[in-house]
């Protein structure tokens, strides 16, 4: 129970990270090109996951593992930064960021078919519940709307589930930040010549390079250690839950960042998730199917 409870301690933190992404992501693509914030993003992320793997002298990943490491690579390093760069193009971080409440319900399927016992009835009852309950808050007030950029987050959420869900597995055998280091030095020759290829030629604000900067040092590297290290200890499906909190800390950090102001509905909304995400905790706890 110590490994589980500790898993959920370091889901959380790494979850916190996430929080920042997409608003971060969105200061990045209002001054450069969001073809170059995913590759910069992943090439500084590759150089400083290269650093700890050299200075640590961590052993090569087994030929079985490369597998599973193209999975983790073409989800969180490639998939998600590029679909999220190009979707908050045409629509606001606050719309992205509902779309988040369905990582968990994705990444919860796809253990389920990678391998991992299915949880009970419950659990599932919770999760779809607590999705249900952020992005109806989320999309309440958002007139905008773009067709397009709504599919490439809906792409986005589904390769970076099964990211989450392959990474958490392969974290168990090679460790949490080790899986995610391993996946950015794999993607690193790719993501450099991209940051070269859309290497910007005018000044961009400074918003957009410290957008940049957060994205490629905690959402690319330091979240992720945490978060795999969580997803392997207490299972993928059950600790990935705590993402339907990941909207509303995200919108939370917007209000205190930006002066915005925190309505009712977001404070009654935090409440639900929050019982959704206890509940879906409980529930998993209960003997696993299959």
């Amino acid at each position: 129970m110590k490994g589980v409870g500790g898993g959920w301690l370091d889901g959380f933190i790494g979850m916190a990270l996430f929080a920042g992404s997409l608003p971060a992501t969105r200061a990045a693509v209002g001054g450069l090109s969001p073809w170059f914030v995913s590759g910069a993003r992943a090439a500084i992320a590759a150089c400083l996951a290269a650093a700890a793997l050299l200075a640590l002298r961590q052993p090569w990943p087994r030929r079985a593992d490369l597998a599973s490491l193209t999975y983790v690579a073409l989800g969180v390093v490639v998939g998600f930064p590029v679909l999220t760069g190009l979707a908050l193009t045409r629509v606001s971080s606050a719309h992205a960021l509902a779309f988040t409440a369905l990582l968990p319900v994705c990444t919860a399927i796809f253990s389920v078919l990678g391998g991992e016992k299915r949880p009970p009835p419950l659990f599932w009852l919770f999760s779809a519940a607590g999705a249900a309950i952020v992005i109806s808050y989320a999309l309440g007030d958002e007139v905008e709307a773009s067709l397009l950029g709504d599919g490439l987050l809906v792409v986005a959420i589904a390769v970076c589930g099964i990211g989450y869900a392959e990474g958490g597995r392969l974290a168990r055998r090679l460790g949490g930040w080790q899986t995610i280091s391993w996946a950015l030095v794999m993607c690193w020759p790719l993501s450099a010549t991209a940051s070269l290829i859309w290497l910007p030629t005018a000044p961009a604000p400074p918003a957009a390079w410290i957008g940049l900067g957060y994205v490629s040092v905690f959402s690319m590297f330091v979240g992720f250690i945490f978060w795999y290290r969580g997803l392997a200890r207490g299972g993928a499906a059950s600790v990935g839950q705590l993402q339907l909190l990941q909207p509303l800390i995200g919108l939370a950090l917007a209000a205190a960042l930006l002066g915005e102001s925190v309505p009712p509905s977001l404070i009654a909304t935090a409440l639900g998730a929050v019982v959704c995400v206890a509940g879906a905790r409980w529930a998993s706890l209960k003997p696993a199917i299959g």
